[in-house]
């Protein structure tokens, strides 16, 4: 499998890849923080070469540099859709485990890595199959683990049969965040996928307003004219692309409360049964080609927690707090979660979770993030390390009590220590 890892410069890497200072993998970058980077030591990266995959009773087998696009786009012709999926379709396979990456459906499927029957690891000590009943140790210190425990160059899964390409959709408007709780819990169990939008600029009476999307995959009996001719014809690809440079300060306070007001005001109350493409449902930025430019050259940072169910009256103070600040989100999405798995760091548990995209630049949002780091501990909930660029250590050690567990696994794959990265260093892990 060594043959097959490239350093981040693009040459082969050498047969010894774990050597000090340190070497950690990286998969396509979608990581928001440091999780994929390591100052003074080696990135390594597979190819993206679905070729290789073979599937064989809804179990796919592919390797761990393989996208979910490159498998959306294999599979989804022959009536197959991937477990679960971010937001993004430009997922690994590999990091879509090292992340525990989780979707619309965690209230009911769980994370990506609840899907996964087996994975290959190559870690300093060799490489090995593990297996959650094989070596459930391993398995869960390595989903989730943020790519700590060796490289993913493969992995089993089970996947969705579907009967097309397409959505069956519910879009739903709610005047606030009362509406929108209520609902996502009396109802949302009978949705495949469910996520709202939140208007974060809100306040008073309107504070948590939002757009409900629920759906799940149409069946052929959903479909008509065209579409029925050709139900699992599957096209993925950008209809735009933002400008290659835009200034900074385009999206300020004004400019995303007036998005806002658009964008929930041309929301339906409720609209059933409309009958959407998969990646106008799953992968709406994806459409947009470079659409991360639109935050300028200083560019975004996305902030996700998870708070406990019956902590709901925190996600408010969090939300009033957000917009006291007036810090402008311009993307903000609450979903609700289902039963956590083993994972040690993964991130889901039941309850609720909401991920911000804030514009770097406010004097304002430093501060503001502390104070709801501190929130969000007090409320026994905790920050995603996929999406995270600025916690402190002591901070995740809290939010994460099972690091020493980490730790030991580690210790027996790679025992002095080699894989590392600037988050693992940052935040005093291992």
């Amino acid at each position: 499998m060594v043959a097959n890892l490239v350093e981040l410069n693009g040459t082969p890497a050498s047969p010894e890849i774990f050597v000090r200072p340190g070497t950690i993998a990286r998969g396509l970058g979608r990581a928001y923080g440091d999780a994929a980077q390591i100052g003074g030591g080696r990135v390594v990266t597979q190819p993206d070469d679905v070729s290789s995959s073979t599937l064989q009773g809804g179990v796919l087998s592919a390797g761990g540099g393989v996208s979910l696009d490159s498998i959306l786009s294999s599979y989804v012709p022959r009536g197959w859709f991937v477990p679960v999926t971010p937001g993004t379709r430009y997922v690994s396979v590999g990091g879509a485990i090292a992340a525990d990456i989780h979707g619309k459906n965690h209230h009911l499927e769980g994370t990506f890595t609840n899907h996964v029957e087996s994975f290959d690891l190559l870690t300093p000590a060799g490489e090995k199959r593990v297996s959650r009943d094989g070596d459930p140790d391993l398995f869960w210190a390595t989903a989730g683990g943020m790519g700590l425990t060796g490289v993913i160059t493969r992995a089993s899964f089970k996947m969705i049969p579907v009967e097309s390409a397409y959505m069956k959709v519910e879009t739903r408007r709610l005047e606030n965040l009362d509406e929108l709780m209520a609902t996502m819990v009396g109802s949302d169990h009978k949705f495949r996928y469910s996520v709202a939008w939140i208007d974060c600029l809100a306040r008073g009476r309107s504070m948590g307003r939002s757009v409900l999307t629920r759906g799940d995959h149409a069946r052929l009996a959903d479909l008509g004219g065209t579409l029925a001719g050709d139900p699992l014809h599957y096209q993925a690809r950008p209809v735009a692309s933002a400008p290659p440079w835009l200034p900074g300060g385009l999206l300020n306070t004004t400019s995303v409360r007036l998005f806002n007001e658009m964008w929930f005001r041309k929301a339906p109350r409720l609209r059933e049964g409309e009958i959407q493409k998969i990646p106008t449902f799953f992968h709406p930025l994806d459409g947009v080609a470079g659409w991360n430019r639109i935050y300028g050259p200083r560019g975004f940072l996305q902030y996700q927690f998870v708070l406990p169910d019956g902590e709901e009256e925190a996600l408010r103070r969090i939300l009033e707090q957000i917009a006291s600040a007036q810090v402008p989100s311009f993307l903000a999405v609450l979903k609700r979660f289902g039963d956590a798995n083993p994972g040690l760091l993964s991130f889901p548990r039941p309850g609720w979770t909401l991920a911000l995209d804030i514009p770097v630049g406010s004097p304002r949002l430093f501060g503001l993030l502390e104070r709801l780091d501190r929130q969000v501990l007090e409320a026994s909930g905790r920050l995603y390390l996929a999406k995270d660029s600025r916690a402190k250590a002591e901070t995740i050690a809290a939010m994460y009590p099972r690091l020493g567990e980490l730790a030991a696994i580690k210790a027996k794959v790679d025992p002095e220590g080699l894989i590392k990265s600037d988050l693992s260093r940052r935040l005093g892990i291992l």
